[in-house]
């Protein structure tokens, strides 16, 4: 009945207003599509140039410091080549990855793109001083002093140990920041003391020597008030001088073994340094080193920890000035170890002990009393004190063959005979044991015979070589065990070695060490047995 009466005309005139507003939608679609369009195409051109700017060529930049608003970073300081910048920082660069010390790149806007590989190389410098947290007094190449930042992975959180002076870092200096520590195995290795423990009775062959350095050391360690009731300083150092192989090294550990004990402080701190291992081609690299040991010793001693610093082949570290025969470097090292060598006396705990077998290439100024005050030869072993070595090495613990055993009814006495054969086989005054024939300026000649050159390190070598052939004899399915046969044995062929290395050698280098000072050397050649 409502249909009947709608007016067709208005009906007509709805649909044609829909259509109307049909088509505007429509074309406001089509405009709509049209703007996302080209938005489209911008963003992609906008992102084609944005990753332009992120293409090479880049220049490089070290982060100093960041910069932020309202908890956003927003610029950067770095140091770009030799200038100081404050830089944008791309989008698409991750603030989390960015640090002090980062390695940064920049494009030709100078604007930070993105993060290289940390930066791990720069100037060495030295630590002198830990200022707080974040910040080091450090010494440079050219000896002066600087104040540098510390990268994050130098910050005591991010170490396993703490900076400590002497430790060399890698830095920026234009960037006033240090990066990185360089782990050095050459004078790291010379720092870290060694706790021996070797008694004096474990050494042979030597009781006036022993003797002598236990009343030089010992008793001003262990009778500090009674020295100080006569007013007498304790001795700052010890010069252990004679032939090579003779026991300077043992008598050294001994030392500080004997130190602990008597103050029942645990384990002493032993500094083993090999003299050419402190020379190095930097100047005032050695010096430094020098410092670093003597810096090392300082902080054990006030532990209450005796310290015994060992010089070994003192002469290759401390030549005589002005002697001409090598690079002047002792120029400078020899005042350095005065200068470190006086400073001991403020310690109580610190022994300097120096081995040489060249004692008249060593500076006087090394010599003279104050510094190295007492000097202890150490000479080759005589018949006894060989014995008493073979003793050390040839123990009841060891295999001993059955005949032998048999022979002499006991261990003890089998070995008692063994060291007795063994010992006249070295020292005999046989045509055998002759190795040179010198002659003096005035026609004087004389023979030297193999026991001239005897030392411990010589007798170990013996027993060493003699436990050898017992090995490969046993092995073969003979008797096993030491025996006489053996160590005799071993004996010629020490001798032939010998015989073998002064024919090959300069002789008169042997016969310094015997204080000879001969104008003709002749080598004796011996019969093979």
């Amino acid at each position: 009945m409502g249909r009947a009466n709608v007016d067709p005309l208005v009906l007509v005139g709805q649909v044609r207003q829909l259509q109307a507003e049909a088509a505007s939608l429509a074309a406001k679609n089509e405009r709509l599509a049209a703007g996302l369009r080209r938005a489209k195409q911008r963003l992609e051109q906008v992102d084609s140039q944005l990753e332009k700017l992120r293409q090479p060529p880049l220049s490089y930049a070290v982060c100093t410091g960041l910069f932020y608003e309202n908890k956003q970073l927003v610029a950067l300081e770095a140091m770009v080549g030799a200038r100081r910048m404050r830089l944008a920082v791309h989008p698409s660069v991750k603030e989390q990855e960015i640090n002090a010390g980062s390695q940064l790149l920049i494009n030709s806007s100078q604007v930070v793109v993105g993060v290289s590989e940390p930066m791990n190389v720069g100037e060495a410098v030295y630590v002198s001083e830990r200022l707080d947290s974040e910040r080091v007094l450090v010494t440079t190449s050219s000896g002066s002093s600087k104040v540098l930042q510390l990268a994050p992975g130098l910050q005591r959180e991010n170490l396993d140990q703490p900076l400590r002076s002497g430790d060399m870092l890698a830095a920026h200096l234009e960037a006033d920041l240090a990066l990185g520590l360089i782990e050095r195995t050459g004078v790291q290795d010379l720092i870290v003391p060694d706790s021996p423990n070797i008694s004096f009775e474990e050494i042979g062959g030597l009781a006036d020597a022993v003797s002598a350095v236990r009343d030089a050391i010992e008793l001003p360690f262990t009778h500090p008030q009674l020295y100080r009731s006569y007013n007498l300083s304790a001795p700052k150092g010890v010069l252990l001088y004679g032939p090579p192989g003779c026991g300077k090294t043992l008598i050294a550990k001994a030392v500080a073994t004997s130190l602990a004990h008597a103050r029942g402080q645990g384990d002493a701190a032993f500094f083993n340094i090999k003299g050419p291992e402190l020379l190095d081609k930097y100047v005032g690299e050695s010096e430094r080193q020098i410092r670093t040991i003597f810096e090392q010793a300082r902080r054990l001693a006030d532990e209450q920890r005796p310290v015994v610093i060992f010089f070994d082949e003192m002469e290759a570290l401390l030549r005589r000035r002005g002697s001409g025969i090598s690079s002047d470097m002792e120029s400078t090292i020899v005042p350095q170890m005065l200068a470190e060598i006086d400073g001991v006396e403020a310690l109580n705990n610190v022994v300097i002990i120096g081995a040489t077998n060249r004692e008249d290439m060593l500076d006087p100024a090394v010599l003279r009393p104050g510094r190295l005050d007492v000097k202890i030869y150490i000479g080759r072993p005589d018949k006894l004190a060989a014995g008493e070595i073979l003793a050390k090495h040839l123990t009841s613990e060891l295999p001993i063959a059955s005949s032998e055993l048999a022979r002499a009814g006991s261990r003890q006495d089998a070995l008692q005979i063994m060291i007795g054969a063994t010992v006249e086989a070295l020292y005999a005054a046989s045509h055998a044991n002759e190795i040179l024939e010198i002659t003096y300026v005035n026609g004087a000649s004389r023979k030297v015979y193999a026991s001239e050159l005897i030392s411990g390190a010589y007798l170990a070598a013996v027993v060493a070589r003699a436990k050898t052939l017992a090995i490969k004899r046993e092995l073969a399915g003979a008797e096993g065990g030491i025996s006489t046969s053996l160590l005799l044995e071993a004996v010629a062929q020490a001798g032939r070695e010998q015989e073998e290395l002064n024919a090959s050698t300069d002789s008169e280098g042997w016969l310094r060490q015997l204080g000879e000072r001969p104008v003709m050397v002749r080598s004796v050649k011996r019969a093979k047995h």
